[in-house]
Order: C-alpha cells, then structure tokens, then sequence
C-alpha cells in the first residue's frame, strides 16, 4: 500500500487537496478530523495506528470509530470500514508527523500563507459558534508543527 499524508494549517485546503488527488489516483481518504477533538488535537494517533494502518499494512480492513462534528461539538460517530485499498491518503492536522514519515510514500504539505484568511475560510467551514475552538486549535498547530517540523519534511508544498 502506498501512503500519502496531506497536512498542513486548518482552512488551508487540505480536504479539497486530499479528495483531488484521491479521485486521480482511485484512493481513500483517511481524514484526522475523524480522530481529533478541540481537547484531543494529536494524542489520538494510536487509535488510527492500530485500527487502520496496521490491519492495512497485514493486507486486512482497517476499521474506526468516527469523531461525529455534525452538531458542531465532537462526540461519538459511525463505525467506518477502510477496505485494502493500493494508495490510502491521510488528511488533515498532523497526518504527516515525525512518527510515520519513514512509512510515508509522499508528504504534501497545503498552505493558505495568510493567518487571518485562513481563519476566515475555517470559520466560514465550521461555523461563527466554532471561531474561538479554532483559534485555540490554530495557535496549537503553529506550536505541533514548529516542533514536529512538518514542513520541512514534506515532498512537495501547494500553496493555496
């Protein structure tokens, strides 16, 4: 299986990034915002290592417990089968961290290079309610990918 992470600033385009090149390459998409809460932004990884990477990289079904954002607040989701799949793509804040870059075929790191605007577009996805969580969660990330270097480990950098 080959294993590309599309990571990068929340409403940079990560998601529109992701789901492009899944539908070139006839790949799944793994989103980490099927993992991560507002006070769970990284520390879910295991349960996305052992319930999807793992069982994929023996050739089985991987399998979760989606994070249900649909009222706006996380809480428990639909399970979600991830069958064997050629190419898997994992999306969102910290899909191409330290831990799982010797694994990964590409990193593509997506940026939106203005702070403000990509507050805005995050709000204008998530809700006017969402804008302080996102705030929170945008100071967080610039502070996960200063120390986890993201960027500079990845392969290639669109520019939204």
């Amino acid at each position: 299986m080959r294993l590309v992470a599309v990571d990068g600033p929340s409403g940079s385009g990560k998601s529109t990034v992701a789901r492009d090149l899944a539908a070139d390459l006839g790949a799944h998409v793994v989103p980490t915002d099927h993992f991560a809460t507002w006070t769970d932004p990284v520390a879910w990884w295991p349960r996305l290592l052992h319930g999807v990477l793992e069982p994929l990289w023996r050739g089985e079904e991987g399998r979760y417990r989606r994070v249900d954002w649909s009222a706006g607040w996380p809480r428990p989701g639909d399970w979600v089968t991830v069958p064997v799949v050629d190419v898997l793509v994992l999306e969102g804040v910290s899909a191409a961290r330290r831990s799982i870059a010797a694994r990964l075929d590409e990193a593509i790191w997506v940026e939106h290079p203005d702070p403000a605007g990509r507050l805005a577009r995050a709000v204008a996805r998530d809700g006017e309610a969402s804008r302080a969580h996102l705030e929170r969660w945008q100071s967080f990330e610039r502070g996960w990918f200063a120390v986890d270097g993201t960027r500079s480990r990845a392969t290639r950098t669109i520019l939204t």
